[in-house]
């Protein structure tokens, strides 16, 4: 072999080895395991998958040697890549070429080698794979075989890895044209602009108005920036017909034109060109142009400049060929599908989307709706298909893994179709929109607990003065009192109980109104004490019984292990009996009232429904199966004075008493109805952690279900 050739040979593996880029890489565990089943395999102690540069040699792996290089003087390997396919030297003692080698006079004795070359796709060795042994041998025709079969393993794993490196090279040189070619869109001084379509406005007219464009468009046209997404006849009114003629037949018949038009609304002439993009319905058009007023003067004096429209085509060209490969880049979802709903295109987003609420990566060929868990899958197959029938549409849905992420989409659909107009398929535009519905929902819930909020302060703030001021109705009762004491005075005995009666009366009854106003304004002194509730309320059923008469049954179900409450149990007492007269009420024809307490986990979402600090709460609720209460009666439910009942039959304050009870025991009170089928009036209240307060009664003399229990609990 001549020098020359040697010199080529040499330049070629090295510029093959750059591309692998393998030299000086760390260790590879999959290229460890082939040299460990090389050595297995030849039954020699030495196994090595080397790569041979030009001045050096590098061990990708290596068993029995424990070194990533030795000196490529004494390389066997670097004779081996001068061979066709392999070398194999017996007993390298008796070796012209390795008799006088170091590795072969001295440490480590090497005596016997077996190579096989590592050529690249094109052919080019790059190194080899090789066992070497410390006694003179040979290898078997099995062992022959499995050294080539396990080279070619070696160079399919190389090649992966270049195939690899090739891709992020060219994901790389990607990103950067992309990005010289935003630039370049925006800084060429042709006006670019895409431009939407109707044949038929309010009027019956064709109007379009401008949805994207680039800088030079309003350099060239002197519109501003207010232009965008506004119909041309509203924004600029004395803009000459002819404009909408041509735009709206190129937007019909799919016929790109070219022509030279002047305009004296905007004062200038331009030289357009003018396509329709996307399909026929959408009523989209691209408009390049550029402003040649200059030129068009000059034209008219001397009539010189058709020589240039050649340049300025291929120019237009190559700017819409820009703005499309823009579109591809989208920031937002997009992808296209067969008639079989297979993927046949995607961008970077519509990949990273899919990775992001599924960790899968998205292949093309996939079946895309069986991506989807099962309960979403028909889902998304229903949307595909209805595309694929040739009907453009929006629709908004929640997809993803509910355990990773499952945003809401609003996804616009399209078809695609061929040359004879004939649906092959169809393409879907997605964008996530979850973080603007929940804005939208935390401030309308916001706003309307603002609102509450400070309508019951300003009705806690009137009832607090009305309470005061109904005390001074005591004076009444005082009165009664002086004309007793008058009567007494003068020796007069006879009917003095009816004055002594009167007294009471009134003073009860404006006692009564004082609490139950003040109560509702929260500002009562209430007695709290840890309670056991369930306790207080079998204590009441006797009672409860009697007031609502033989019509009503009384149903009370007490949660087993029901936490305690720290609460003034009087006033517990007092609202579940106005519950019960409320339900009684609600049920003319008789029912059941049904008295029911658990144990409640309130988390952040539930405590924003309920407006409750998140925490442990003991909840109390009375149903009723009367004629229920509609939405806007639970809207007022808690005003007071407000009452459904005829006049004299209620003062519409018991369910605003217990409201105040409510939350000034750290709770809240909660209204579920449904008309003709009873409500449900459930009293939420803070968990105190401790025992009950003894009162010496029995606490486990309670039936259940008909027998003697301890925890309090009894069936219905």
């Amino acid at each position: 072999m001549t020098a020359e050739v040697a010199d080529e040979r040499t330049a070629q593996r090295v510029a093959a080895l750059t591309c692998y880029a393998v030299l000086d890489a760390p260790r590879d565990q999959s290229f460890d395991e082939l040299a460990e089943l090389t050595a297995k395999l030849c039954d020699t102690p030495i196994a090595v998958v080397n790569l041979i540069a030009a001045d050096r040699q590098f061990f990708m792996a290596e068993v029995g040697l424990g070194v990533r290089e030795t000196p490529f003087e004494s390389s066997f390997c670097a004779k081996a890549i001068l061979e066709e396919d392999f070398l194999l030297v017996q007993d390298a003692a008796q070796d012209p070429r390795f008799a006088c080698n170091p590795l072969v006079i001295g440490e480590p004795h090497i005596r016997f080698y077996a190579g096989v070359l590592l050529k690249s796709e094109e052919g080019v060795p790059i190194g080899t794979l090789c066992v070497l042994d410390f006694r003179p041998r040979d290898l078997t025709q099995l062992q022959l075989d499995t050294l080539q079969i396990l080279s070619r393993q070696v160079m399919a794993q190389l090649n992966l890895r270049r195939a690899v490196l090739d891709r992020e090279r060219q994901y790389n040189a990607a990103c950067e044209s992309e990005a010289r070619y935003r630039t370049l869109f925006d800084s060429i001084e042709s006006g670019f602009c895409v431009a939407e379509v109707t044949q038929r406005n309010a009027d019956g007219l064709t109007d379009y108005r401008i949805t994207d464009a680039n800088p030079a468009f309003f350099r060239q046209t002197g519109f501003d920036e207010t232009i965008r997404e506004t119909w041309l006849r509203k924004a600029v009114p004395e803009l000459e017909e002819h404009w909408f003629d041509i735009y709206g037949r190129v937007a019909s018949t799919g016929e790109p034109i070219r022509f030279e038009q002047g305009s004296q609304a905007l004062g200038r002439w331009f030289d357009v060109y003018a396509f329709r993009i996307g399909e026929a319905g959408e009523g989209r058009i691209a408009i390049l142009f550029n402003d040649i007023s200059a030129r068009r003067r000059a034209e008219e004096a001397l009539r010189a400049l058709n020589e240039t429209l050649e340049q300025e085509v291929a120019s237009r060209t190559a700017q819409l060929q820009l703005s499309q490969d823009i579109i591809e880049a989208s920031n937002d979802p997009i992808c296209a599908f067969d008639t079989e709903c297979r993927l046949i295109a995607f961008n970077k987003a519509h990949s990273d989307e899919i990775f992001r609420i599924f960790h899968h990566e998205v292949q093309l060929g996939e079946v895309f709706p069986d991506l989807f868990p099962p309960d979403q899958a028909p889902i998304m197959r229903a949307f595909m298909e209805r595309a694929l029938t040739g009907e453009s549409y929006t629709i908004s849905e929640a997809f993803g893994n509910p355990d990773l992420a499952k945003p809401v989409w609003e996804v616009s659909y399209s078809p695609l179709r061929d040359a004879s107009n004939q649906v092959v398929g169809a393409f879907h535009y997605a964008r996530d929109i979850s973080v603007r519905l929940r804005a939208e929902a935390e401030l309308a819930e916001t706003h309307q607990a603002l609102r509450q909020a400070q309508k019951m302060e300003a009705v806690g703030q009137l009832t607090g003065g009305l309470a005061h001021d109904f005390n001074n109705l005591l004076t009444g009762m005082m009165g009664n009192l002086e004309l007793l004491q008058l009567r007494v005075a003068r020796g007069r005995h006879d009917d003095l109980d009816r004055f002594v009666n009167a007294a009471q009366g009134a003073g009860r009854r404006a006692a009564s109104l004082t609490q139950r106003l003040l109560a509702f304004s929260r500002r009562q002194t209430l007695d709290p004490k840890p309670t056991d509730v369930n306790k207080l309320i079998f204590g009441l059923e006797e009672m409860l019984q009697r007031t609502v008469g033989a019509t009503t049954d009384i149903e009370i179900v007490g949660a087993a292990g029901l936490w305690t409450a720290e609460i003034d149990a009087g006033q517990l007492e007092n609202a579940i009996l106005n519950l019960c007269i409320n339900g009684r009420d609600a049920m003319p024809h008789g029912g059941t009232l049904t008295i029911e307490t658990a144990n409640k986990w309130i988390d952040d979402r539930t405590s924003r429904e309920r407006d409750l600090p998140p925490g442990q709460y003991i909840s109390v609720c009375v149903t009723d199966t009367g004629t229920g209460m509609s939405a806007e009666t639970i809207g007022r439910a808690f005003e007071p004075f407000f009452t459904t009942k005829p006049i004299g039959q209620g003062t519409g304050l018991g369910l605003s008493m217990i409201y105040g009870f409510a939350r000034q025991s750290g709770g809240q009170v909660r209204i579920y109805s449904e008309i003709d089928h009873g409500t449900t009036v459930c009293i939420y209240l803070p968990r105190y952690h401790g025992q009950a307060e003894s009162d010496g009664t029995d606490t486990e003399g309670v039936l259940v279900d008909g027998t003697m229990g301890p925890d309090g609990a009894r069936g219905r």
